[in-house]
């Protein structure tokens, strides 16, 4: 409630601040000030396609979490006595060191022809989706991984929900982008994308739930020196494509505050950019055991029975569909293809000792307040 409170007081300078800075002559065809533009993260989902009853993608319904399992395995007898050590324990130590040995529960994946994502490996094969706007060899084996549990589904998981909340209202998560070299966000053949972990919260509306641009990023290069992360890239009809970055760690933290991080491989971005805000798609090969860990560090078990989510099942699933980057010893895939939903709104980029941000701020309101 003081966090709500404090950003509702905050808010109206911000309007302020957004009426002069970011609603001024920028178009998309004018190269931004310095020829450099800065997005911070707001919200991200994993990139699941949903129909309204979900039977498309999950003809067989949803998966069963913690607490169904449960009593599968514990059933209530008169004749039986459990122990705390034979069953909570046991099941939590089976999250903590997971195996790959069959187990008695169907795992339901998600299904279907359709699936948001990107083509990652360059080819169309048999068992490629085909995204909703018709672009064919799609790779996304996260939404048969996730596609069918609870927890991931919008707009009432608890993971769905509590993601997005959680990199919004924690700094530790606030990554951002800076794009350089530009001459145009609506075609310029040689861009720089640079990744960065900013240290200030989001610029937000009066209504404390919205993001507005023109907010200000001090760039962490101290602690935040593994974010950082550099790839080309190119803008055609407003849109941003990278070329594939080798490895990005973002980070992650949420319920528990550990500073947890995401490892996405080959990561490439597909965004459609203007002088207010970036939105569309990161995409590549989500480092399994890292996902895994960073699911059971942020959130205990309560958390995953909100949401059907049992990680003993899941762990099977996301290494029985891994398809890529494989172990040189014993030739099994690590990585699993995947694709988020990334929204960001514009902000000013400021790195340590850098002083040009605020003249490309001054320049931008004087450009704003020329033309009211």
């Amino acid at each position: 409630m003081t966090r709500r409170i404090s950003k509702s007081l905050v808010a109206p300078a911000a309007v302020c601040a957004a009426m002069f800075v970011a609603g001024g002559a920028l178009a998309a065809s004018d190269a931004p000030a310095g020829h450099r533009i800065g997005y911070a993260l707001y919200e991200y989902e994993w990139a699941l396609y949903q129909t309204p009853d979900g039977k498309t993608e999950c003809p067989k319904g949803f998966n069963d979490g913690p607490r169904e399992q449960f009593k599968v395995l514990f059933p209530e007898a008169k004749d039986k006595k459990y122990t705390v050590l034979d069953t909570q324990l046991l099941r939590e130590g089976q999250i903590w060191w997971p195996k790959l040995t069959p187990e008695q529960f169907e795992f339901k994946e998600g299904s279907g022809k359709i699936s948001y994502g990107l083509n990652l490996d360059g080819r169309v094969g048999p068992n490629d989706f085909t995204s909703p706007e018709g672009e064919k060899g799609v790779d996304n084996n996260m939404f048969r991984a996730i596609g069918c549990v609870a927890n991931y589904r919008g707009p009432d998981g608890t993971l769905f929900h509590f993601t997005t909340k959680y990199l919004q209202q924690h700094d530790y998560n606030r990554v951002v982008i800076e794009v350089t070299d530009v001459d145009s966000l609506t075609n310029d053949d040689d861009v720089t994308v640079t990744t960065y972990r900013g240290r200030d919260q989001l610029m937000t509306d009066s209504t404390g739930d919205g993001f507005l641009p023109g907010g200000t990023q001090r760039i962490d290069t101290r602690w935040g020196k593994e974010f950082i992360y550099k790839a080309k890239g190119h803008i055609k009809d407003g849109v941003l494509t990278t070329e594939p970055m080798e490895v990005y760690t973002f980070p992650a933290t949420a319920a528990f505050e550990d500073t947890t991080v995401q490892m996405i491989k080959g990561m490439r971005l597909r965004l459609k950019v203007t002088p207010d805000k970036a939105e569309g798609l990161m995409a590549g090969y989500t480092d399994v055991e890292a996902w895994y860990l960073q699911l059971n560090e942020s959130w205990s078990t309560h958390h995953q029975s909100y949401g059907q989510e049992s990680s003993q099942s899941l762990y099977r699933a996301l290494h029985r569909l891994a398809d890529a980057y494989p172990d040189p010893k014993t030739g099994e895939n690590t990585a699993i293809s995947s694709a988020l939903k990334v929204f960001f709104t514009q902000v000013f980029v400021k790195h340590p000792g850098d002083s040009k941000v605020i003249a490309a701020k001054e320049q931008s309101v004087e450009a704003a307040h020329g033309q009211h």
